[in-house]
């Protein structure tokens, strides 16, 4: 499928759906409380008079005359009076002590007023305001004395109900309206089964569990209805811990361990139960291929983790991003509906000086078109000699409301990237005498820029309550130009002398997806079905030139840099351009067979056709095509609202195009099977979830450095990954958030010709464990200042296969001090505390980690 193809097919795309008259607004996914039978879905009208007085009574506006305020024993009851009270579909969302409920297609017409407002109404209650927005639009506003109010949402005969009960404080007190006080999620909305009332949460989460998530099943699935493992970081722990690099965020989830950067970029990488991503993930569910273009973590919303293989909705790629045992997902940040606007500056340990700008709002008055601004720049020494970098990274968001039910999104992401190019240590049992600052490359010899380009339109409409059609298209390009880096080799005989090669390269990743999707739901008799169908199509280009140059040795003991390089014996320029292109067919149906019985079932089809190029010689040296079917089966027993138990069998696949070997000869397929079995458990109200589950991950056609010269790799036969992994993460209490992580994992090679069965896998502990908690005062006079802590313990790893020597287990402390006053945050945070000792490993090479580090950050949001 060539580029041209696949952008007249999108145009295509869009125009058919943005040609598709707007129905009734809603702002998110109705709950499943009344879905058509097969037999109940509408059919066309044959004719235009029809249509249109479909359309006049779609858009028809409920009138609201009046509203009453009726005190109960809990709170208070705001009757909404309106005759058609089931027309009325509710987005709430909450801002300090305010809950606020927007009512669209709706106009309030009270007699001698335009608004409705009441002061104190009962106890804890400070003030209810009901006014309209525009012409066809309500807010309820009902703020509270000491904190959000408890709202349920009820129809009753003659209108709309809230039930609202007050947050009341153990001790009472004044309320201070000078800062905002803690929040209380809101409980769920009762209503009439066969009367459907909306309810979305909006606005941003200080909690640190997430209901749902988009990675597993490429819809809003509630994540105790996924049949799989998946672990949802948001952005209120990135903040708390003060991440600078995403990949820090492996200290909370179980089972996974941070991937070193190429040449030691931020680069979003993981290793997932026991098997590298390879630094292929998902950014906002497109490809996201980032080996040699770091990601800012100043747009990114949350960060979703699944563990096993998704080729079942992703496909297989050259980059291998949905054929490994885990799939990354970064969600970046949507406008708000709201003026938002946040600074901050943070500046630490080795110059660190990071100042950020996040500012969000409407641009029209009607706020038809949102916008969203990030902007970061990012500067450091290092605790290793030699090695600075410095980043400027901006994002633009627009979201256009199209119509009533259409809704049109783009992004924008650009990041200049300057560093040194730093490639650590050599797999050598002597580098664990060398301090961490030691720089075994050239000063002078050891430059690097990245620019990364990223743009995205995703297009989102609705037929009706049941039925909606996404698409969406990015388009993303990372050059790595005029670098220049020294690869370490081996030690010789006298263990201390390093060889070492110089290369200057150009490196480019270009990848453009187009997606296009359809999700519905509809009954079967008693058996609900959520389907998803879709079609993605895909062109990867990976282009890269390789020159070595000259050779240098250097005594790690004793460096001494500067000296004068020799020439290569044989220095000619190496490189491939490896283009792939791919068409996937995919389906899904999550089938409700009881409320509290369900089953996924999945299959996608891929047609990958793919060249190899010299970029020297611009010889063809070989094509390939693929076509692989891979399936998914789900099972889900929910004996009650708080507890799911499940099972699953997955399977992917990994072309491996790029790979290299001695002989030149081309690489199988890689495999991937996983079964899985486990228990979801929600605690305190839903407040604190855990997950424990019991995996088996079996991989053939493994590709690992070969023995003989590590810069090529062979195939292994198998190998295997089996443990027990618990994450736990929500509120124990107002103020106390915690999120705790355990892994036991046994990965091994299991067959091979070269490497001895039973070695370990590289870089996977046995054991490891994390805990992230914090607390944060929610009354009297020092109320705002908090606390946090963390410990991660990590056990022996091997550093590669066939296994040579072990790195030693460790415990690291983290730790935190922070103060919200009104609209302004300070925070101090300590990583590394004890200042031990310890590394990342990739197979190739070893990355000392930072000692003791200072953060300190002040925001400011107006």
């Amino acid at each position: 499928m060539k580029l041209r193809q696949i952008i007249y097919l999108g145009i295509v795309g869009a125009i058919c759906v943005l040609g598709t008259q707007p129905v009734k607004a809603q702002s998110a996914e109705p709950p499943i409380t009344k879905i058509p039978q097969l037999s109940d879905i509408p059919r066309p009208h044959t004719n235009v008079k029809d249509w249109l007085a479909q359309q006049n009574q779609q858009t028809e506006v409920t009138v609201v005359t009046g509203v009453r305020l009726n005190p109960t024993s809990s709170g208070l009851e705001i009757l909404l009076e309106t005759p058609t009270s089931d027309k009325l579909q509710t987005t709430i969302k909450r801002e300090n002590n305010n809950f606020i409920a927007d009512i669209p297609n709706a106009q309030l017409q009270l007699t001698g007023d335009s608004s409705f407002r009441q002061d104190k109404p009962v106890a804890g209650i400070s003030e209810v305001i009901v006014t309209n927005v525009d012409t066809n639009s309500i807010r309820v506003t009902v703020t509270g004395e000491g904190g959000i109010p408890k709202v349920e949402l009820d129809d009753g005969d003659t209108g709309l109900i809230f039930v609202v009960t007050p947050v009341v404080s153990s001790t009472p007190q004044a309320p201070d309206t000078s800062q905002p006080s803690s929040e209380t999620p809101p409980t769920q909305p009762s209503a009439d089964a066969n009367e459907p009332i909306e309810l979305t949460v909006t606005g941003e989460s200080d909690t640190y569990s997430v209901p749902d998530a988009s990675t597993a099943t490429r819809t809003d699935t509630p994540l105790r209805d996924i049949p799989q493992s998946i672990q949802v970081i948001p952005r209120q722990v990135i903040e708390d811990r003060n991440v600078v690099r995403l990949s820090e965020l492996a200290d909370n989830v179980s089972g996974v361990q941070p991937e070193r950067g190429y040449g030691g970029l931020s680069s979003l990488g993981f290793r997932v139960r026991g098997f590298l991503t390879n630094f292929e993930t998902l950014r906002n569910g497109f490809p996201d291929y980032g080996y040699f273009s770091p990601r800012d973590v100043a747009n990114i919303e949350r960060l979703e983790i699944l563990k096993g293989p998704a080729a079942v909705l992703y496909g297989g790629s050259p980059t291998q991003y949905a054929g490994g045992s885990g799939v990354i997902n970064t969600t970046t940040k949507k406008p708000l509906a709201e003026p938002y606007y946040n600074a901050s500056v943070t500046y630490g340990s080795y110059n660190f000086l990071r100042p950020t700008l996040d500012i969000s709002g409407p641009l029209t008055d009607d706020k038809s078109v949102l916008y969203r601004l990030n902007v970061a720049y990012e500067s450091s020494d290092s605790f290793r000699d030699f090695v600075e970098y410095d980043s400027f990274f901006i994002s633009p968001v627009v979201e256009i409301k199209v119509g009533d039910r259409t809704k049109l999104t783009f992004e924008y992401e650009h990041q200049k990237y300057n560093f040194v190019f730093d490639n650590g240590f050599p797999i050598e049992p002597e580098i664990l005498q060398l301090g961490r600052s030691r720089f075994l490359g050239e000063p002078n010899f050891a430059n690097g820029e990245v620019t990364f380009n990223s743009l995205t339109y995703i297009l989102e409409h609705e037929f009706n309550d049941n039925w909606k059609f996404r698409q969406g298209f990015n388009v993303l390009n990372a050059n790595l130009n005029d670098a220049q880096q020294v690869s370490p080799g081996s030690l010789r005989d006298d263990r201390r002398t390093l060889d070492r090669l110089f290369y200057a390269s150009d490196e480019e990743h270009e990848n453009i997806t187009l997606q296009n999707q359809i999700s519905g739901k509809f009954s079967t008799g008693s058996i609900r079905h959520n389907v998803l169908l879709g079609v993605d199509l895909a062109r990867n280009l990976f282009n890269y030139i390789f020159a070595p140059d000259l050779e240098l040795s250097i005594d790690i003991f004793n460096p001494q840099y500067g000296g004068t390089p020799t020439p290569v014996e044989d220095g000619s320029p190496f490189g491939r351009k490896i283009v792939s292109e791919n068409v996937g067919l995919f389906a899904q149906n999550l089938i409700e067979l009881t409320p509290n019985f369900k089953v996924l079932l999945g299959g996608r089809l891929d047609f990958n056709d793919y060249s190899r190029q010299d970029r020297v010689s611009g010889d063809i040296l070989d094509k390939q095509s693929n076509t692989r079917f891979s399936p998914r089966v789900g099972i889900i027993y929910q004996p009650s609202d708080a507890t799911s138990l499940y099972f699953n069998w997955s399977n992917g696949f990994s072309p491996q195009f790029q790979a290299r070997s001695r002989t030149t000869e081309e690489f199988e397929p890689q495999t991937t099977e996983q079964f899985e079995v486990g228990v979801k458990q929600n605690f305190l109200d839903n407040k604190l979830s855990a997950t424990l589950a019991f995996f088996q991950v079996t991989k053939q056609n493994v590709l690992t450095p070969d023995p003989v010269d590590d810069v090529f790799q062979i195939q292994t036969g198998e190998q295997r990954s089996r443990g027990i992994e618990l994450d736990i993460a929500g509120e124990i209490s107002s103020g106390w958030k915690v999120i705790v992580n355990y892994a036991y994992i046994d990965g091994k090679v299991t067959k091979d010709n070269l490497i001895p069965v039973g070695d370990r896998l590289f870089g996977v502990p046995e054991h490891s464990a994390g805990l992230w908690t914090s607390y944060e005062l929610q009354s009297g006079s020092l109320q705002g200042l908090g606390f946090g802590a963390g410990l991660y313990f990590v056990g022996e790893q091997e550093v590669d296969l066939p296994n040579t020597f072990r790195l030693p287990s460790y415990l690291r402390a983290d730790a935190s001090i922070f103060y919200r006053r009104q609209n302004y945050r300070f925070a101090v945070n300590f990583k590394n505390i004890s200042n031990v000792k310890y590394y990342e490993v990739d197979g190739y090479s070893i990355d000392p980690t930072a000692p003791f580090t200072v953060l300190g950050t002040v925001s400011v949001e107006f």
